[in-house]
Parts: C-alpha cells; structure tokens; sequence
C-alpha cells in the first residue's frame, strides 16, 4: 500500500515514479507486487508468454541501490512488460510462434535496450497473434488472451497480451507494434491507451519484422501521461536501423498541460457509415464534445479513399511478410523439421509446422501478388493507392491539426466469432489502418463503455505530431475518467 492507502498495482507509471522518487516505496516493492498480480491473474488472461521474475527483482534491487547511492532518474525502477516481438538477450523471444518457440535473442531490440538503460524493469514478454498478424490475438501458437473485461471476449490484436496486462492491473505499461492498428485496436477494445509514433520515429531494430514498410513500435499504457513518459525514452534516431529518421526528440511529457484552445480537430466524415456500431458512434462523439469544451474547433474532413485502405493494407502487408518471412526456413534458426529426406523437404515441412494458419494465409497472398504477371496489377497498384491515401491526410492537415474518430467500429467481440470469416477479422482495422499507410503517428484514448465494453477515441496527426495528440489525449483525460475504469475482477 501507499502512504495513500492505494494499492500499489493500481498507480500508474507516473504514479509510481513519484512515489519512488518521494521514497514511498522500493522498485522491488512495486516490482513484487506486479508479478503477485501476474501469478494471481494471468493463468485466466494468457497475457503472458514468459515472466522474468528473477531478472526483474534483481533488476529492481540494482535500481534501489542506484536511487540510495543517489541517482534520481525519472525511469529508475518502473516496470514494465516487452511484447514477444522485440529481442530480448537472453530471454525467449518467440513472436507467439511455434517458430520461434525455442529462440532465444542473442541480443536487445533498439526498444529494450533504452528502456533498460533508462532503468525500466522488465517483468517479461507478452503474447501476441502469431508474428503480429491477426486482430484478436486468436492467432498465437500459445492460445488466445482474454479480454480482462469479459473473458469469453478478445482483447485486440495482435498486441493483446499487453493490452490486456495493463487493462487488468497486471503491469502499469507495455511495449507493442502496430502494423496496421494492433497498439490502437486492442486499446479501444481493453480501455487503455495505445501510442503508434510517426514511422521512423522509434527504432525498428531487433523488432522482428512482418512488413517493413508499416511496422512501428510503440507503447499501451493507463494514462496518455505515461506514453508521453515512455516515448521520450524510446523516440529517437538509431544508425543501426536504414528507416530511423534523424529528428530532434522534443520533451513529450513537459508539453501535457499546454492548453488545447483553437486547436482544430478534423472529424472524418467516412468514419460515421453505416458500419459504426450506434453506441461506440455516442461516445465517440461526447468525447469530441468534451475536445471542444477545452478550446478545440471541431470541422468535419473527407479522406475520400479510405474506403480503399482495407484492400490495400492487404495486398502491400502480405507482400512484404511473405519476404521478411522466407527467413524462416529451418537452417540457421527456428523451427527445423525432423529427419528431412533433403534440403526441399527440410524447407517445406519445417515452415509447414512452424507457421500457423493466419501467417500461411498471408505468406501465400503476399507470394501470389508479387508473382510475374501479377505484381503490375496488385502490388503496384496497392502501392499507388497507397499514395492515393496519403496525399488525402495530406490535404485534409492543411485545414486542421489533428484528425479524429473511433478507433474500432465495435467494442470487442466475442472469442471465436470472426476466426472463420477472415476479411471480417479484417476490417477490425478499418479506421486505423490509413495512419499506417501514410506513416502518421496515432493514439487512442478510452472514451467511453457500451454494454459495460470499451470505446476508444481516435486521434491522428501529422508526421512528428506526437506532442499534440499527446496534449490533447492528456487534456480530455483531465476532464473524463474513462482511463481509470478497471474491470470489476482486476480492481
């Protein structure tokens, strides 16, 4: 407990630095208690792959000794969890994979390895969809997460396993990749906050790869505060990966309470259609209300082909896994067949074992589109869509400084519900999968509950507009309190 009598999982990042830095309590105190909560909760969640307890006590221990021997850090001994995509020395590294089921990361990802240096404790790795492909974390070798809100529910994907340790009070905060929405999506589904930066904006390196192009780490954390905290760790330029873009890093967490008066908020037009659930439609819409109680103009904004960023995302993602994937062949790591007859039988069986359906799917998508005589007619023309896309967020940020809507059409769905009907899966992703295209950095706030589920409100900006959707994420969390709901089993 606290001095103010509130247990210690229930503090947020920020929280618990000022404790630590006040002496109110230890990092191997808070870190206790963290993997108290994970032995107590997990085993009905399946957030996790594998907890590190050892290695975080004695990480907690050595960041207590620094803080008496005066360091005083902000970072120094807050935990977190790293989702199983980023390598991690030492530690399975399995990217929810029978693939990668016994590999383990000789080395840190760029991620891992600041939040170390900064003094985070890393409590372990989360469970994803099987190497970040899916939207409900369906996918992944070692089963489904559940959705601490309703179990029988999924969490979003494919970072679910971290959404749904921070939405239960498992870990205050946690990494997660986002290639077409999977920070964002499963934050709206868990009531949490997800973080996609600017592509290029935190290093890719060590982050294993699905597609090159869309890829970007980020974080899910309870407050917008805390993801402001986290990035200015994670943010900057890396010489180890070619699509780390040299750009000062600003102080994200210093600019929180600057006030959002006469910011103009674009309101996407193709967002409320048809398929927007009636009451995610509500909430989103009293959380814009709220935006323009704090000084924000509200203008609607069209991004007239945004309607194609589905079938597009689907031909350029598959594409570009189907390459990063044909590393995977069972020579030199990952899953290796047994007795092959010869070298093609050793290609064929082992990523025939190792690969589940979702990737096989993707991986035979993405084969045929770049295929002669196909490549013209799919890939080129996704990737001049692509352009199509971009340049309507370009157009529309002349007008306004942010773009807004919800970040899922439904809150989430029951587990089994979509995983026979992939394109329905798909369009999970429908609102959020044009910021990847284009590159832009997003966020999504909890901004409501429908049927005691969920709803997050979407933010989007332009490149390097990190600072803005983070004050204005911060200054409607000064004025709601959806952040702080908890699921009633987790509190």
């Amino acid at each position: 407990m606290t001095d103010a009598g509130s247990p210690l999982h229930t503090l947020t990042l920020t929280q618990i630095a000022d404790g630590l830095s006040r002496g109110d309590f230890s990092s191997r105190e808070v870190t206790r208690a963290c993997l108290d909560r994970i032995a107590a909760h997990d085993p009905a969640l399946n957030a996790f792959i594998t907890v590190t307890a050892d290695e975080a006590l004695a990480a907690a221990d050595a960041a207590d000794a620094k803080r008496a021997g005066g360091d005083t850090g902000v970072m120094l001994g807050l935990p977190m969890a790293h989702k199983d995509i980023f390598c991690t020395r030492g530690v399975k590294t399995s990217c929810g994979s029978r693939m990668l089921d016994d590999f383990v990361a000789p080395y840190d990802a760029t991620v891992v390895e600041r939040l170390a240096g900064a003094g985070i404790v890393m409590l372990g790795k989360t469970n994803m969809d099987e190497f970040a492909m899916g939207s409900s974390n369906e996918s992944s070798f070692y089963g489904p997460v559940r959705n601490p809100w309703d179990r029988e529910r999924s969490p979003g994907g494919s970072s679910g396993g971290s959404s749904a340790a921070v939405a239960a009070r498992l870990v205050p905060a946690a990494t997660g990749t986002d290639t077409g929405g999977s920070i964002r999506q499963p934050a709206a589904l868990t009531g949490t906050v997800g973080l996609k930066p600017t592509y290029g904006r935190v290093s890719r390196y060590g982050m294993i790869a699905f597609a090159s192009s869309l890829d970007q780490a980020g974080v899910i954390t309870r407050s917008v505060a805390d993801a402001a905290l986290l990035l200015g760790v994670m943010a900057g330029f890396d010489e180890r990966d070619s699509t780390s873009i040299e750009q000062p890093v600003p102080d994200y967490a210093a600019g929180l309470g600057e006030s959002i008066d006469g910011l103009k908020v674009g309101i996407v037009r193709q967002h409320f259609d048809a398929g927007l659930d009636a009451g995610c439609a509500g909430a989103v819409r009293e959380a814009l209300a709220v935006l323009e109680s704090r000084g924000a103009t509200l203008t609607e904004v069209d991004l007239p082909n945004l309607d194609l960023s589905v079938p597009t995302y689907y031909v350029v993602a598959p594409a570009e896994c189907s390459s990063n994937l044909s590393r995977f062949d069972g020579v030199r790591f990952g899953h290796r067949a047994e007795d092959p007859a010869d070298l093609f039988d050793l290609y064929c069986r082992s990523r025939a074992e190792g690969f589940g359906a979702e990737v096989k799917r993707r991986i035979m998508t993405g084969t045929y589109v770049l295929s002669a005589g196909y490549y013209d007619a799919y890939y080129l023309k996704a990737q001049q869509v692509r352009q199509l896309i971009s340049d309507d967020f370009r157009q529309a940020f002349e007008h306004v400084d942010l773009i807004a809507g919800p970040t899922s059409p439904t809150p989430a769905f029951r587990l089994g519900d979509k995983t026979d009907d992939p394109v329905t899966m798909y369009l999970n992703d429908i609102y959020t999968i044009g910021a990847n295209l284009a590159g832009l950095p997003g966020l999504s706030v909890p901004c409501g509950l429908v049927d005691g589920l969920p709803v997050g409100l979407h933010l989007v900006g332009p490149h390097f507009a990190e600072q803005s959707l983070l004050r204005c994420g911060h200054q409607y969390q000064l004025e709601t309190d959806w952040h702080r709901r908890c699921p009633n089993d987790y509190r």
